[in-house]
């Protein structure tokens, strides 16, 4: 996992912000890979002042190869209270219960849509094809 190891003292976490923040797309949350590696490419020399620029790069990349983002500080979701007891899909009844699959995960439009069948029966009718000719 990629922690706060990899810009330690010399790159502060409002130096990582500045940079992405000159990176990234004007009202975007998110950047490339290219992007992603001019940012270390910058960082770089922050982090490893007394390497050579090439020295430094080569370095930062060191540091985060194959690691992957860190999650730490981030937000997770919780069930507690009203949360737990609104998600429990076992309990739903009705029209509800036609919303989620055996899994409780949503079923999307197809859960809250009437699906027309144009067979000639009513909606309630319980004995559809049992006629005999």
């Amino acid at each position: 996992e990629l922690g706060k190891q990899w810009y330690q003292r010399r790159v502060r976490a409002t130096d990582v912000d500045i940079i992405f923040s000159k990176h990234k797309p004007k009202g975007g949350r998110t950047i490339t890979v290219r992007e992603f590696g001019v940012i270390l490419d910058e960082l770089s020399a922050k982090r490893f002042p007394k390497k050579s620029a090439d020295d430094a790069k080569a370095a930062m990349r060191e540091l985060v190869a194959g690691k992957a983002p860190g999650t730490t500080g981030t937000t997770k979701a919780t069930k507690v209270g009203a949360t737990d007891r609104l998600t429990d899909t076992s309990k739903y009844t009705g029209s509800h219960k036609e919303r989620v699959d055996a899994d409780g995960k949503g079923k999307g439009i197809q859960g809250r849509e009437n699906v027309v069948s144009n067979d000639g029966y009513v909606a309630g009718y319980s004995n559809k094809d049992t006629y005999d000719n």
